[in-house]
């Protein structure tokens, strides 16, 4: 080997080896997590000739990504340097010299990961867990029944043991992981587990990894918020809100990473002001302004979050250039606060930017956390996606509930990605024809002032 691993990875080989069947390694970002279970994986492979070992995770296009792309590659030239494979492309699975292969799967491609499930495993290894559901999880640890013998030079063959390898960033602690792994119950009984020896964990963040990345994405962990950091930097899992509308693990299950969207057949940009002067604001909540887009694929997609805690002369204007930037249909005003007071602000900036804007009005009818449940089940459906992270944007989502808000301040930021999927999913929300809001045209090729 000519990979050198931290004092905290060693620790981690060693649970990863014990008498356990079930090993959770969880904690922040980069922290080295999945890369170690990769490389478990593949020694097993590699002691047990014919043996098969499974790698999946809930999307594929993430997991191709994440670890075929980027992972298990490492994983061989740092930890197994010289040693060759023939990757399948077709089917997905890497074969070694002694006819061992692993193979890697998402649960989304139901088709190919029928056939997948039609054989049996040595090993499991569930990437990013917290976006795969307790019933799949059983669904995929019924494959691990594979009986093979490991073949180690200077000791006889033995049988080699079962194992399900489980990593992931801490979710909230109504998650199976938690219940598992921490509270050694059943997710769904929250009875004991039958064999809580069965199950052991490791935390493993990113400051034990320092070694092996770079100090400017320690540095990164440390701006994020409160909530992110906790899961991201310290790998610790959040209270569960009690009746929460969303939650970290959905968006991160439906979470686009890779830059890969489908064209678009509409894109508005929402504003959800406050009272903000561009003299004095220090005190006063933000302006919400966030751009989304339908895709062809039938999918709302949050593009951008670029709230700012400004006057009207600075929002304008920021608005005004996501519309432009994110070449948008529409901008939709929320008209409670203020009255006519956002349209006149985007038609200033409009015509100062010398573009064309096409404005919406719409009104708050009814109170924040009402107008919010109907999506929740839509980000449950992945109907909703978000494009990169948003964390402020998303840390104002999950303290929805249907008890209200549980937020510090005003979720300006929430409130404007509610009016994008208000107007991309307008059947969801439509009232009466007659009480529909009009769009009007406003900037300098308007017709008229006032559009």
């Amino acid at each position: 080997m000519t990979f050198e691993l931290t004092p905290k990875q060693l620790e981690a080989l060693g649970v990863a080896s014990g008498p356990a069947s079930h090993i959770m390694f969880e904690g922040g970002g980069r922290s080295g997590k999945t890369f170690l279970h990769v490389r478990n994986t593949v020694m097993r492979a590699v002691k047990a000739p014919a043996s098969k070992h499974l790698v999946a995770r809930f999307r594929f296009n993430h997991l191709h990504a994440s670890i075929i792309s980027e992972t298990f590659p490492k994983v061989m030239a740092n930890c197994f340097p010289g040693m060759g494979y023939d990757l399948s492309k077709s089917h997905w699975y890497a074969e070694f010299f002694n006819g061992a292969q692993i193979w890697f799967a998402g649960l989304d491609d139901k088709e190919r990961l029928e056939k997948i499930l039609g054989q049996e495993f040595a090993t499991v290894l569930l990437n990013e867990c917290s976006q795969i559901t307790w019933d799949a999880r059983n669904m995929i640890i019924t494959r691990l029944a594979q009986k093979v013998m490991q073949e180690i030079e200077g000791a006889p063959p033995a049988p080699l043991k079962l194992r399900a390898f489980y990593d992931c960033n801490p979710p909230n602690k109504a998650h199976w992981t938690f219940r598992v792994f921490h509270q050694g119950l059943d997710p769904e009984t929250l009875e004991p587990l039958p064999n809580p020896e069965r199950y052991a964990r490791i935390l493993m963040n990113p400051r034990d990894n320092a070694a092996n990345i770079s100090s400017e994405y320690l540095q990164f962990l440390a701006g994020l918020s409160p909530r992110m950091r906790r899961r991201f930097e310290h790998g610790l899992y959040a209270e569960a809100a009690v009746n929460a509308l969303f939650d970290e693990a959905t968006i991160d299950k439906w979470r686009v990473l890779d830059g890969k969207l489908p064209d678009f057949v509409r894109v508005v940009v929402a504003v959800d002001p406050s009272g903000s002067g561009d003299e004095d604001n220090a005190d006063n909540d933000e302006i919400g302004i966030v751009t989304g887009a339908l895709g062809t694929d039938g999918n709302a997609y949050l593009l951008e979050d670029c709230s700012i805690k400004a006057g009207p002369a600075t929002w304008g204007r920021t608005s005004v250039s996501a519309y432009t930037r994110h070449e948008a249909d529409a901008v939709v005003g929320e008209t409670n606060f203020g009255g006519d007071m956002v349209r006149f602000t985007v038609q200033t900036a409009a015509a100062e930017q010398k573009v064309r804007v096409n404005f919406k009005k719409v009104t708050a009818s009814r109170g924040k956390v009402v107008r919010a449940e109907p999506f929740s089940a839509l980000y449950e459906q992945g109907k909703v996606r978000h494009v990169g992270i948003m964390a402020r944007l998303e840390d104002e989502l999950c303290a929805f509930t249907t008890n209200g808000y549980q937020g510090a301040r005003s979720p300006n930021r929430a409130d404007a990605a509610i009016w994008v999927l208000a107007e991309l999913f307008p059947s969801i929300v439509a009232g009466p024809k007659k009480d529909r809001p009009k769009t009007e045209r406003v900037g300098r090729h308007a017709r008229g002032w006032m559009g």
